[in-house]
């Protein structure tokens, strides 16, 4: 049985620059330890999304955020350290030990994962899930659920400034 999200956020980006505003909006609210399981299909975008949350952790913008599809870890210094991890090439549980994958899951900074259904049962307790899905060539449907106290609160925040700018 799955726990139950403490808060829902249901958001349609017309953009990916939409798409990249919202995650900014979350990676300036994000704390040490968050963890962000992303999943949809491919060119949902979960990259994007990345992207955003790099831009409000205060990457340096010599660094470009791009999808970790071969080196399977990206790693970005800024406000806090952002790991990013796409799992689309992974095959089996035994090689998320052989990537360190458990380290980041579990470590300092912030871990955006891609493909997170793949983790299935190793997910923390406490993250945020954010399920994207096409609806068209430009427009994304994202459903984010916060699940912890700290990260509910933090989303909710951010629902609220939402529904003030609109």
């Amino acid at each position: 049985m799955s726990p139950t999200p403490g808060f829902q956020l249901e958001f349609l980006s017309r953009s990916p620059e939409e798409t990249r505003d919202l995650a900014r909006k979350i990676g300036s609210a994000a704390f040490d330890g968050l963890l962000i399981a992303l999943t949809g299909d491919l060119g949902s975008g979960k990259t994007a999304f990345v992207q955003g949350l790099a831009a409000g952790l205060e990457i340096l913008p010599d660094y470009i955020v791009t999808s970790p599809t071969y080196t399977l870890i990206n790693e970005y210094p800024g406000r806090l350290h952002l790991y990013h991890v796409d799992l689309y090439r992974i095959e089996n549980k035994v090689d998320f030990d052989e990537i360190g994958l458990y380290e980041v899951l579990h470590g300092q900074g912030v871990c955006a994962v891609e493909w997170a259904e793949r983790l299935a049962d190793d997910l923390p307790e406490e993250h945020l899930a954010v399920q994207m899905s096409i609806v068209d060539d430009r427009s994304r449907q994202m459903i984010l659920k916060a699940f912890g106290s700290e990260i509910v609160n933090r989303l909710r925040r951010i629902a609220n400034s939402l529904k003030e700018t609109t």
